[in-house]
């Protein structure tokens, strides 16, 4: 009776101490879903924006505290946001300052990929700086790429827009971008680095813009924002 009693005070420990896990859990995720970085250790904060996030209410982001807005705009040589001209028309009524983002592609030459984004984003000197998103890997290119050209073409391409919009751009560079090319020590540019709730350090020096959380849930759309603080 005893040895019965002790499993199945087991038991009940076992299945209280999985409950608390559950609620911990939850609360950590609801936590995340509604956590920006504090406002006085970085007063300039702001979105990324695309077709991902869907119908954005521009008004309202300025409200909760949005001073820019970053809004993907190309992607390789041919791809272009349909919602990048409406967004970046609605975030400067809502007075945000606004920047546009290429999603770079190694397989593609840079030349293409420059002509494309020039295309779509407008010779302004008000807009931020060009953003150069880094994450798509040469791996499964259908012409074999080297980690050589990889650098080179996209120095090419840098030179390209830069020359387009009178700024020096930024890498918006992942994770895995950056241990298969170690872009950050080779291409002396401002750095934008993501992850969610703690400071990226895996770039090697510091960076500029920081995606702190890619799940925010706001009142300003109904599809999570990407939230992205600037270095004091």
């Amino acid at each position: 009776m005893a040895r019965r009693n002790a499993s199945r005070w087991r038991l009940r420990l076992a299945g209280l101490a999985l409950l608390i896990a559950l609620i911990g859990g939850v609360a950590a995720w609801w936590h995340l879903r509604h956590w920006t970085p504090p406002r006085e250790a970085y007063p300039v904060q702001g979105v990324e924006v695309g077709t991902i996030e869907g119908s954005v209410d521009w008004l309202a982001l300025k409200a909760i505290g949005a001073d820019f807005a970053y809004l993907d705009a190309s992607a390789s040589a041919f791809a272009r946001d349909p919602s990048f001209v409406k967004n970046l028309e609605d975030a400067r009524a809502a007075k945000l300052q606004v920047g546009a983002v290429h999603l770079y592609d190694p397989c593609q030459p840079a030349d293409r990929q420059a002509a494309n984004l020039v295309t779509v984003i407008p010779r302004d000197a008000k807009l931020l700086p060009p953003v150069v998103d880094l994450d798509r890997l040469a791996d499964d290119c259908p012409i074999r790429v080297s980690d050589a050209t990889v650098e080179s073409e996209l120095m090419t391409f840098l030179n390209q827009i830069e020359t387009h919009t009178g700024k020096a751009a930024i890498l918006k560079l992942s994770r895995r971008f950056e241990r298969r090319y170690h872009i950050a020590a080779a291409i002396d540019r401002n750095l934008w680095l993501a992850g969610d709730r703690f400071q990226p350090d895996y770039a090697g020096r510091p960076w500029t813009l920081w995606t702190a959380n890619r799940h925010l849930t706001t009142e300003a759309g109904d599809e999570a924002l990407r939230w992205v603080v600037v270095q004091p």
